[in-house]
């Protein structure tokens, strides 16, 4: 079981950020990229969303870094530690554009962006995009085997049921002709997407439990029997102190296990950058040797 590590300050999710992240400096982003780096995180999160309308910001926070540039400038201090994007809305792009977009820092960073996806919620901020909404689950669907037939390729060629292109060039193209996508979201046609479509599923907002009796239920599926490869399943624990509370910490990653997590999206309890790296490390260690008997 790996673990990688919601980045604080690009985005301020009420009630549940610490308040040294309100000021959005990118020195406290790029100290913690370095940190991340040095003690073995599997990735780095960035997620999207373009304009929340002010009746949901009390709801899903304000703040939303860029994930392109954000990821970018980060590639940029950092030498393993992949780029995750968690998640951008399909709904919101071309395939295309995100095979440019995201194939050019794959190039950057030398091969290590992991592809988040969502179909998104925010009917309005649809709206506003002037992005389809009734439709997004089908759409989302084809954008994703559009992005699967083009990464890594210079002139890609795909003929689906809502995209179709053929006869153009998207140079420069990502380093290799694949890339990790993570379907996200909390609901049973979340899982099933992620089964017939990605690579990995990584929900939010669910008991170690709900995620148990979800991947039980999905395990009986013929999708599920007609995968070749193992689905990665990464989840998210409530904020962990492994400083202060080491062996919660380890409970907690044990009952991820048991519940059937690969891999591990954390947050930590923190009050300053410093005690942020603090946590991070002692994290590290005490998941690295947890890792290695679940694997």
């Amino acid at each position: 079981m790996r673990f990688g590590l919601i980045t604080p300050v690009l985005t301020l999710l009420p009630r549940a950020h610490a308040g040294w992240e309100t000021s959005g400096d990118f020195a406290d982003v790029a100290e913690i990229a370095r940190a991340a780096d040095r003690f073995g995180y599997d990735h780095l999160t960035c997620s999207e969303h373009v304009a929340i309308p002010a009746t949901e910001a009390p709801i899903r926070g304000g703040r939303y870094w860029d994930p392109a540039p954000t990821l970018g400038a980060v590639a940029a201090l950092t030498e393993r530690v992949r780029l995750a994007t968690f998640v951008i809305v399909l709904g919101y792009h071309h395939p295309l554009a995100l095979v440019k977009r995201y194939g050019t820092l794959d190039r950057i960073s030398g091969g290590r962006v992991v592809l988040g996806v969502g179909v998104g919620s925010l009917a309005d901020e649809f709206a506003l995009l002037d992005a389809r909404f009734d439709d997004r689950g089908a759409r989302a669907d084809d954008a994703i085997r559009a992005i699967r037939a083009s990464w890594g390729r210079t002139e890609p060629v795909y003929h689906g049921s809502h995209f179709s292109f053929d006869g153009v060039t998207v140079d420069p193209a990502a380093l290799h002709d694949s890339v990790p996508i993570w379907i996200g979201g909390r609901t049973p046609r979340s899982l099933r997407r992620a089964v017939v479509l990605g690579d990995a599923w990584a929900p939010f907002g669910l008991s170690p439990d709900d995620v148990a009796r979800l991947i039980a239920r999905a395990r009986t599926t013929d999708a599920w029997a007609r995968r070749d490869d193992r689905l990665e399943v990464w989840l998210q624990p409530a904020p962990l102190d492994p400083v202060g509370d080491a062996p919660a910490t380890v409970a907690a990653l044990h009952a991820l296990a048991a519940a059937g997590a690969t891999g591990t999206t954390v947050r930590f309890v923190h009050h300053s950058r410093s005690h942020l790296v603090e946590q991070m490390e002692a994290f590290a260690a005490i998941a690295e040797p947890i890792a290695g008997a679940e694997t």
